[in-house]
């Protein structure tokens, strides 16, 4: 993946995908150290995919740079320990990680919504000491919305640009390409459009899988804007 063009490699212990079971914080620990002990030296920023403080710190110490939290701050000690290493850390909104499919939540409007939720949780990681610029927010495409919501948010991501924070954005391969007529097993071509389209529109970071494709989308994004850099 580093060798295709990845800045940021993202290692997690547990799914939180519909129906995954909860890990517990020592198993995940041990999942995840041996595996950024053996990324820490290579030229990419390792990030550590947990919702777990312990877990967090054990990662930090084995020398991952970035902190995801697919909870949002749903641990109270997860700021903390993001001041007291200075690092980033990846704010997502999420009513519920795992996700449970027999959710429905009902937003009024659901950018205006998530940003009201994020605006709330990038204050309290600054008065845990954090500056803004160390605040990634991720409005969450997948947890706690429907399909047709995430593409409005994949639409107006521009508006995620007042809260002053990186935007991050993980929609690769996830079920909201079904209403584009893409099963699972055939979204990578749709992955790789809505990649340009967010890095269109203000998104600093996205995260996918497919690291060759999205690395090309993201590059000829850029090239259309400053062409003589080629």
């Amino acid at each position: 993946m580093v060798a295709a063009g990845a800045d940021v490699i993202d290692v997690g212990g547990e799914s939180t995908r519909p129906g995954a079971d909860p890990v517990s914080a020592a198993e995940e620990r041990d999942r995840i150290v041996p595996v950024i002990e053996r990324l820490a030296d290579l030229d990419a920023l390792v990030s550590v995919d947990t919702r777990k403080a312990p877990v967090a710190e054990a990662a930090l110490d084995a020398g991952a740079d970035i902190l995801n939290d697919v909870s949002g701050l749903e641990d109270p000690e997860m700021r903390l320990v993001a001041a007291e290493h200075d690092v980033p850390i990846v704010v997502m909104h999420s009513i519920e990680a795992p996700v449970d499919p027999d959710t429905d939540v009902e937003y009024d409007d659901v950018v205006e919504d998530v940003i009201d939720a994020l605006t709330e949780r990038v204050l309290l990681a600054e008065k845990a000491g954090l500056d803004r610029e160390q605040i990634i927010v991720d409005p969450g495409l997948g947890f706690g919305k429907s399909r047709r919501e995430n593409f409005e948010l994949l639409g107006r991501l521009e508006e995620f640009r007042a809260l002053g924070c990186p935007v991050m954005v993980g929609h690769s391969h996830k079920s909201m390409f079904d209403l584009v007529g893409r099963a699972a097993g055939d979204r990578l071509p749709a992955t790789v459009a809505a990649t340009a389209l967010a890095a269109e529109r203000g998104a600093d970071i996205v995260r996918v899988h497919d690291v060759p494709e999205n690395v090309a989308a993201v590059r000829t994004r850029r090239a259309a804007d400053v062409p003589d850099r080629l």
